[in-house]
C-alpha cells in the first residue's frame, strides 16, 4: 500500500496492519532458517519497508494530536 493510501487508515488500523507485517517478517525469516530458501527473498526487504513506512505515519499522527 502506498504512504497516502496509509495516511487514510485510523490509528487503530494502522496498528493492526503493523502487527500484521511484523507477523510476516518473522514467519518469512523462520522459513529462510528452516528451508534454507524462501521462494520470493524480496518479500523480506518489501515487508521492512511496509513496517518503517506504518511506523512513520503512525508517529505521523501521534505528533499531530
Amino acid at each position: 500500500m502506498k504512504a497516502h493510501e496509509l495516511r487514510d487508515l485510523t490509528l487503530t488500523e494502522l496498528e493492526a496492519r503493523l502487527n500484521d507485517e511484523i507477523e510476516a517478517l518473522t514467519n518469512y525469516r523462520f522459513n529462510k532458517s528452516v528451508a534454507g530458501q524462501i521462494e520470493n527473498p524480496a518479500r523480506i526487504k518489501n515487508t521492512k519497508r511496509e513496517i518503517a513506512r506504518l511506523k512513520m505515519i503512525i508517529n505521523e499522527k501521534l505528533g499531530a494530536e
